[in-house]
C-alpha cells in the first residue's frame, strides 16, 4: 500500500504557531522534503522532532522527484514543507504534489499558518472575495504592466514583495492603480512585525530600510469605471504581445485592451499601427 504525501504548513516566524497535527506527522512521516534543510531544522529541533531531511527546492525538483516517489510507492510517507508557511503557495512543491496525484498516490494537506490569510484577516478591508497574485514582476515595465491587468479588479488584491523591491513596487502600484488603501505587513509574527493601513503615498513616505519579506492587502478598483489614459508605446505594445501569446487572435487582444482601459477598440488599434510602422 502506497503512503501518504502531507503537505504541511509550517509557522510563518512565531513557533508557537504549528498545529499538533503538522508536529504529529512530521514525527510520523518517513522523511520530511524541505525547501530548506537548515531553516527546517530550527523548527524540529525546537519540538524535538528528529524525523530526516531532504531538501526540495526549485533548482533540484525535478531531480528529487523520482527518489520520493519510489519511497511513497514503497508505502513510507513523506511530509513536503517550505520555509515558513503553506508549501507551493508562491513556493515549490507543486511538481512532487502533482506526481504524487498523477501516480495515484494520496495526498493530504495540513492546513495552518498563511501569510496571505493572516494580513487579509487583519487589514479591516472587505474580503468577500480575494485574488492572491504571488509576487509581482521584479523588472518595473513589466511589473507596470502586471498592475495594469489589476487597474479595474474588484477584487481585494493580496501580493508578497521582496524588501529590495517594496520601494519600487510601492511607486508603481501608486502610478498604476492611484492611491489606493492598502494594508502592508512585514515580519508577520516575528518580533518586529508590523501591520499598517493607509495609502500607497503615505506607505512611501514611511518607508525606511526595509528589511524581512512584505505582504500586501490592496483595495479594489472603485466602481465607477473612468477612461484611462494609455500607457506609453513601449508598455502597452507588452501588454498586446502578453496578450496575443495566450492563445488570443490580434482582434481579441485589442479588445481586451481596449476593456481594460475603457477606450475605444479603433483607438488602441491605431496606436499600436502607428507604432509599428514607426
Amino acid at each position: 500500500m502506497p503512503g501518504i504525501l502531507y503537505v504541511v504548513a509550517t509557522p510563518i516566524g512565531n513557533l508557537e504557531d504549528v498545529t499538533l497535527r503538522a508536529l504529529r506527522v512530521l514525527r510520523e512521516v518517513a522523511v520530511i522534503a524541505a525547501e530548506d534543510t537548515r531553516r527546517t531544522a530550527r523548527l524540529l529541533q525546537h519540538y524535538s522532532i528528529s524525523t530526516p531531511t531532504t531538501s526540495l527546492h526549485e533548482h533540484n525538483e525535478q531531480a528529487r522527484l523520482p527518489a520520493l516517489l519510489r519511497r511513497l510507492e514503497g508505502g513510507e510517507s513523506v511530509a513536503l514543507v517550505s520555509d515558513a508557511g503553506t508549501p507551493t503557495v508562491s513556493d515549490p512543491g507543486t511538481g512532487l504534489v502533482a506526481a504524487a496525484h498523477k501516480a495515484g498516490i494520496r495526498v493530504e494537506p495540513i492546513p495552518g499558518p498563511s501569510a496571505a490569510i493572516a494580513a487579509v484577516s487583519a487589514a479591516g478591508l472587505r474580503a468577500d472575495e480575494i485574488l492572491f497574485v504571488g509576487f509581482p514582476p521584479s523588472r518595473s515595465l513589466h511589473r507596470k504592466a502586471w498592475l495594469k491587468r489589476l487597474s479595474l479588479e474588484r477584487r481585494l488584491i493580496v501580493c508578497y514583495e521582496a524588501p529590495h523591491r517594496i520601494e519600487a513596487f510601492l511607486r508603481d502600484a501608486l502610478e498604476i492603480l492611484g492611491d489606493r488603501r492598502a494594508a502592508v505587513g512585514r515580519e508577520l509574527t516575528k518580533v518586529h512585525e508590523t501591520l499598517v493601513v493607509r495609502p500607497f503615498s503615505a506607505h512611501l513616505m514611511e518607508l525606511s530600510l526595509p528589511k524581512g519579506e512584505f505582504t500586501l492587502v490592496i483595495a479594489p478598483a472603485e466602481e465607477v469605471q473612468q477612461a484611462q489614459e494609455l500607457p506609453h508605446q513601449d508598455l502597452l505594445r507588452l501588454e498586446f504581445g502578453q496578450l496575443a501569446n495566450t492563445s488570443r487572435s490580434r482582434r481579441e487582444a485589442i479588445k481586451e485592451l481596449a476593456s481594460r482601459y475603457n477606450r475605444p477598440a479603433r483607438e488602441v488599434y491605431q496606436l499600436l499601427e502607428r507604432d509599428r510602422d514607426e
